[in-house]
């Protein structure tokens, strides 16, 4: 391996999974920690993750609020979603042709001058949805931008044998995000209101700026060709996809796990009809709150990661776990146990984060590095606004607990049947 891939690698310390006993055999592998750049790009993602969903749970509270309309809610998270598509695809070539540090320092900026626009009309209380929305879409195309870059230098940062270890660092730290940043913020508008909420954000914001600021140079490896950022470099990426056929089964791993079985878009029927004696409001927090609360927990208990070497299996089997839980999770009438099949579910997610995170960053040479995970973007946001599609029709016509459990079934029916029929994920090692 080119010893340019890291300056982290030059002074690799002596490896200590084989010597870690006991206990620590399961809790979480921190030896990237270690690593003084990676530990300042994590840091900068432990203030995104809760400072962004302090702005997510703002902006739809903001619109319902002027609008009194749950499909202006709606059609704000479509004018995110297309602009988040369409650059995180530009950013990946992006983050192929330019100083990965550099795109890293331009985005974040971008994304802390936006909150700091979203504080300045909820300030003055301009009350335009319009000015949401393009603000809105201004910043998820900046967080389009800046994804790629990001996942794309941890792979210069740490050592191959690090990857699932620092993929579950950051999982764990944007999942915990989504856990205590939309608690954070609900507890939080009552007190201090809407536009100090986006102004909390901005500040924090510029703490992932000066940690990014502080990471190495991160430019294109030497000898790799220097190339535009266009429509034929995006294209370039798709066609080193569909020739690496384990990339390939990577993202459709994914997709068969979201759009199969992700059920979020039922949880307020359940909450409302299944789970109403419990209690409607503890119900839909429950809910929603369970996956990430078990992926959190499989986080901080991944040191097995570590040791793994056969990823793709861990793809595989994680993916049909997610399923079973789900389609434990439909069957269940109980809430308590409808939510730790779903916590289950949760640690079956965060197994797949990590290692498809890992094939990602190890099966692809730095060159597409940005293009993978700019691909990679577009599936992990696309692939459960799908499933908010698929769900929602296929519980109006049979029954939210049937639809819930009838794609969990799916979703382990097809991940055994690609496995079985393209054997190049099964033989993934590392």
């Amino acid at each position: 391996m080119d010893t340019s891939e890291s300056t982290a690698k030059e002074r690799d310390p002596a490896p200590e999974s084989s010597r870690r006993r006991g206990w620590r055999r399961w809790a979480m592998d921190t030896r990237p920690l270690r690593r003084p750049a990676y530990r300042r790009l994590w840091s900068s993602t432990i203030v995104t993750a809760v400072g962004s969903q302090l702005t997510a749970v703002a902006v739809p509270k903001q619109i319902y609020d002027i609008t009194g309309s749950s499909a202006w809610v709606g059609a704000a998270s479509l004018a995110g979603l297309v602009p988040l598509i369409v650059f995180a695809l530009w950013g990946g070539a992006i983050a192929d042709s330019m100083d990965r540090r550099k795109l890293l320092l331009i985005t974040n900026s971008g994304i802390a001058v936006t909150s700091l626009l979203f504080w300045l009309q909820a300030f003055t209380g301009l009350e335009s949805v319009a000015a949401l929305m393009v603000l809105l879409a201004v910043q998820q195309a900046f967080w389009g931008l800046n994804a790629p870059a990001r996942n794309a230098s941890i792979a210069r940062l740490v050592p191959e044998d690090e990857l699932p270890a620092a993929n579950a660092l950051g999982s764990t730290v944007m999942q915990t995000g989504q856990v205590a940043g939309p608690l954070l913020a609900g507890a939080l508008i009552p007190v201090i209101g809407l536009p100090e909420l986006y102004l909390i954000d901005a500040v924090a914001l510029c703490v992932t700026v000066w940690a990014v600021y502080r990471l190495p140079s991160l430019p294109p490896l030497a000898g790799t060709a220097v190339r535009r950022a266009g429509v034929k470099e995006i294209a370039a990426g798709f066609r080193y996809i569909s020739g690496h056929t384990v990339l390939l089964l990577s993202f459709l791993a994914d997709i068969i796990a979201m759009v199969l079985g992700m059920p979020r878009a039922l949880f307020p029927q359940l909450a409302a009809q299944t789970y109403a004696p419990y209690g409607e409001g503890l119900a839909l927090g429950l809910l929603f709150a369970a996956i990430p609360i078990g992926a959190v927990l499989g986080g901080l208990f991944s040191g097995t990661f570590s040791r793994a070497r056969r990823h793709g299996w861990m793809v595989i089997g994680a993916v049909v776990v997610w399923g079973a839980a789900i389609t434990g999770f439909g069957l269940s009438s109980s809430l308590w146990v409808g939510v730790a099949f779903l916590a289950v579910a949760g640690v079956a997610d965060m197994v797949s984060m990590v290692f498809r995170g890992a094939i990602l960053l190890s099966a692809a040479t730095d060159e597409m590095r940005g293009r993978m995970q700019g691909v990679f973007t577009v599936v992990v946001a696309g692939g459960p606004r799908l499933a908010d599609v698929l769900h929602g029709t296929a519980g109006s016509a049979f029954g939210p607990r049937t639809a819930v459990a009838g794609g969990g079934l799916l979703v382990v029916a097809v991940m055994l049947v690609l496995a079985a029929a393209v054997p190049a994920l099964r033989r993934y090692r590392v």
